[in-house]
């Protein structure tokens, strides 16, 4: 492939990505976009304008003739977490930014989707600018979620119980799911990590050789059912199934269900993108921290996959290595009941907690530059979820990819899948 022809492919998907999230961003009101409900969350504006600034930030910046900021003062107001860039607006005080306003930012969107067209049209835009290009829209995709997240907890507190978009209701489907097996893994060395041609994230770098233990997943994710019977157990005042810390957080915050569940007069409910619907208990359980996962598969005498078990298991449901696995109705907003056989729901209904700390693999080197603080600095206090959401865009759903949270993190859709050791023959 020819430099001019990678780079008109890569104007081509610059457009496509930038639509998508303008697109996310158009069923929600100024008011919807400039509030922030929690630390973690932020704004919907803040997610446009942050999306832009990277790239006016890392790439126009270095490879502009003549470059001018669009606002000296966005430079500081829409840096998350760069050190290295300079001054940042504090994160918890993101939904304080009333101005700009969100017309201003969209003209910022604007003004920067032309800038980058026109660069990358530039036979002087070489291979490090494409590549960073490339960073940025992953970067973007990423935040495309975050935007879902973000408004479904947003919308959640709101006592309307207002839907984000109504005609997810379509997708939320009862019935039984699909009966739960376990599914056999022989273990032994193996080479896990990316070795593709495609992108990638540092993190998921460089493949190395890991030994599993012969081990057995799960063929499906919990559903809500199972983990009702959980709680109906007594499982959020039992300490016997949680974590010294996990208890101490449950005790502190009074947490006794899952985040967005309800419990009303005629059973339980469960708030979603669409609004609050009657809780399906076929419906994989969602929005689960790292501590009630791991209670819940306590409780179950079960254990929580490595995240080595987990891609070593989504390499061979796969058939074979493959930069991407196939996802669902991309249009689907809720995760859906589990169907068909083997491994299911691996990649497009809830990331699935494992037990494995994030941390860097071996020979691990960051990307160079500010960039490099993007995945190595967060290599504490969080783990790994592996596969991808309903909510999580095709081109981060591959068997590398590493989410991570801590273990308090719970808005995000997420979910348990069980595994335990394989019982000898």
């Amino acid at each position: 492939m020819t430099h001019s022809h990678a780079a008109s492919m890569l104007a081509d998907f610059f457009v496509q990505v930038r639509e998508r999230t303008r697109q996310l961003a158009a069923p929600l009101s100024d008011e919807d976009c400039c509030a922030q409900s929690m630390p973690d969350a932020s704004p919907v504006k803040w997610h446009l304008a942050h999306t832009s600034w990277f790239f006016e930030t890392f790439v126009l910046e270095r490879f502009e003739a003549r470059f001018t900021p669009f606002d000296p003062a966005y430079r500081v107001l829409f840096n998350s977490y760069y050190n290295g860039i300079g001054t940042r607006h504090p994160r918890h005080q993101r939904g304080l930014l009333t101005r700009p306003a969100l017309s201003a930012i969209l003209r910022y969107r604007q003004n920067i989707d032309q800038r980058i067209a026109t660069l990358l049209g530039d036979s002087r835009c070489h291979n490090e600018c494409l590549d960073l290009v490339i960073l940025g829209l992953h970067h973007e995709q990423q935040h495309q979620e975050l935007i879902l997240t973000d408004i479904k907890h947003l919308l959640s507190l709101n006592p309307l119980k207002p839907g984000y978009r109504r005609h997810e209701t379509e997708h939320m489907e009862g019935g039984e799911p699909i009966e739960s097996e376990w599914v056999c893994f022989a273990g032994g060395m193996q080479r896990l990590g990316y070795a593709g041609a495609g992108f990638c994230f540092d993190n998921e770098r460089p493949q190395h050789t890991v030994y599993l233990q012969p081990y057995e997943l799960a063929s499906r994710l919990v559903t809500n059912g199972e983990y009702l019977a959980f709680v109906q157990d007594g499982g959020y005042v039992n300490p016997a199934w949680w974590l010294a810390d996990g208890w101490d957080w449950l005790q502190t915050h009074a947490i006794t269900h899952p985040l967005y569940w309800s419990p009303v007069a005629e059973g339980w409910h469960e708030f979603t993108l669409a609004g609050m619907m009657t809780l399906l208990a076929a419906a994989p359980v969602a929005h689960l921290s790292y501590y009630e996962a791991d209670a819940y598969a306590r409780w179950k005498g079960e254990r929580l996959p490595t995240e080595f078990e987990w891609e070593h298991a989504a390499l061979i449901s796969a058939g074979a290595p493959s930069e991407e696995l196939p996802m669902n109705d991309p249009g689907c907003l809720h995760p859906a009941v589990a169907t068909g056989t083997g491994l299911t729901q691996m990649t497009d209904t809830l990331w699935q907690w494992t037990q494995s700390s994030y941390a860097p693999y071996p020979g691990y080197r960051p990307d160079p530059g500010a960039v490099g603080e993007y995945n190595g600095k967060f290599m504490v206090n969080q783990y790994v979820l592996r596969g991808g959401s309903c909510s999580t865009p095709k081109h981060h759903v591959r068997p590398s990819y590493r989410n991570f949270f801590p273990a308090t993190a719970r808005w995000q859709f997420s979910g348990i899948r069980l595994a335990r050791d394989k019982t000898p023959w």
